[in-house]
């Protein structure tokens, strides 16, 4: 597997209450993408449970196992570095929102625990993901055989010092498996995206799971990649498709060679420990 370029591709899956159908269709989709010359494969948030509190612990007591087990195959077998999405995942008795990342021999390159939950009070919906998951406490980056790969989701999206953190450690794509709804979405998904691709000049991939029409949370959808200037790449709708994009890494200097504004960090002014002027 050649590291650059290579071709990168978004699995937007809706996610079936039955959890066999979803992970077969998951499976198929992966194959396919694999088969097409993707290298570099994202699944959804949540992508083998229905994002809904009714179903978080009764998922997780079926065990994250099953599902680790299939995404190191899947990664195996089609010779590709697989972020999966995240799942519920059990440790002890704390359960975490968390994506796993898998090599092309299998193994097991990573695991991002969601460092920032989704507890909010909308306009027509209150969610508190923190009544189910414990916060991971941990920047994800790893070196994997197409690129240097970070790895946030969904409400990590709203705090930019995680990214600018994964850019200085040498992130050259991030991924974001995520649900955003159909309230943020219109309003924050694509712009949230572009800006965090923007402000560190590196390759975004978001994978948003498929819209479930008529289900208690349904997603906005509309998966994107795009590049380090902020141009998008490729983008889907609502509905289950696969995205795929050209990723050719020299667009990171070119363009940080033409807005070196991630080069010129004035940490002496704006870090926390700097002295503040009053007036």
């Amino acid at each position: 597997m050649s590291k650059n370029p290579f071709t990168l591709a978004v699995c937007q899956l809706r996610t079936e209450l039955v959890y066999e159908q979803t992970m077969q269709k998951t499976e198929a989709m992966v194959r396919e993408a694999a088969a097409a010359g993707a290298s570099l494969i994202v699944l959804p948030e949540m992508f083998d449970c229905p994002y809904d509190r009714e179903y978080f612990h009764k998922f997780t007591a079926m065990g994250h196992e099953d599902a680790v087990r299939r995404m190191a195959a899947w990664a195996g077998e089609n010779k590709i570095v697989l972020v999966g999405g995240s799942i519920p995942e059990k440790d002890g008795d704390r359960l975490y929102n968390s994506s796993f990342v898998f090599g092309p021999d299998g193994e097991q390159l990573a695991c991002h625990r969601k460092v920032h939950l989704f507890d909010v009070d909308l306009p027509g919906m209150s969610f508190r993901e923190s009544n189910t998951f414990t916060p991971g406490n941990r920047i994800t980056v790893v070196d994997t055989p197409v690129c240097r790969l970070g790895v946030a989701v969904c409400f990590d999206v709203r705090f930019p010092e995680l990214f600018r953190a994964m850019a200085r450690e040498g992130a050259e794509v991030i991924c974001l498996p995520a649900q955003f709804n159909m309230t943020t979405g219109p309003a924050h998904w694509e712009p949230s995206l572009r800006v965090r691709a923007i402000d560190n000049e590196v390759f975004f991939a978001a994978a948003a799971a498929a819209r479930y029409e008529g289900f208690s949370y349904e997603c906005w959808g509309h998966s994107m990649i795009i590049d380090p200037y902020g141009t998008p790449l490729a983008a889907a709708d609502e509905k289950e498709q696969i995205l795929y994009a050209n990723i050719d890494l020299s667009r990171i200097a070119e363009v940080r060679a033409q807005l070196p504004t991630f080069l010129h960090l004035r940490e002496d002014v704006y870090s926390v420990s700097a002295p503040v002027a009053k007036n």
